[in-house]
């Protein structure tokens, strides 16, 4: 009578490398999903942002008189994204957070700095 020794149903283990490598996967795949779901908020946001900066920026420049670098440090703290530039012809500020969102602002004489609306920006472009 001979017995067998043998371990015909056990798995090796999954090596480490390969777990990093479903975890980081799943992670990816994970954030990719929230982002999908939380874009609409994510984008309106970013709107909120750089028209926020466009006004800012605007009453800075236009009516303080101050530098366009000078106007950065009035921006509430999380509004480092938004990026701004001036067309000081016709007392304007552009305010956009790149692939997300971008807004104007302009001085309008006593009225002060006033935002353009959608049909406005696509008149200067």
């Amino acid at each position: 009578m001979a017995t067998a020794s043998s371990n015909h149903g056990t798995k090796s283990p999954m090596p480490l490398r390969k777990k990093i490598g479903y975890a980081a996967v799943a992670l990816i795949g994970l954030a990719a999903l929230w982002f999908a779901l939380n874009f609409a908020h994510i984008k309106s946001q970013a709107k909120l942002g750089a028209s926020y900066g466009a006004h800012i920026a605007c009453s800075c420049r236009y009516i303080e008189g101050r530098q366009l670098a000078s106007c950065e440090s009035d921006f509430e703290p999380g509004m480092e994204m938004v990026r701004i530039s001036a067309d000081d012809e016709n007392q304007r500020i552009r305010a956009s957070i790149p692939l997300l969102a971008e807004a104007y602002a302009e001085r309008r004489g006593s009225f002060g700095c006033l935002q353009l609306n959608q049909a406005e920006i696509d008149a200067i472009d």
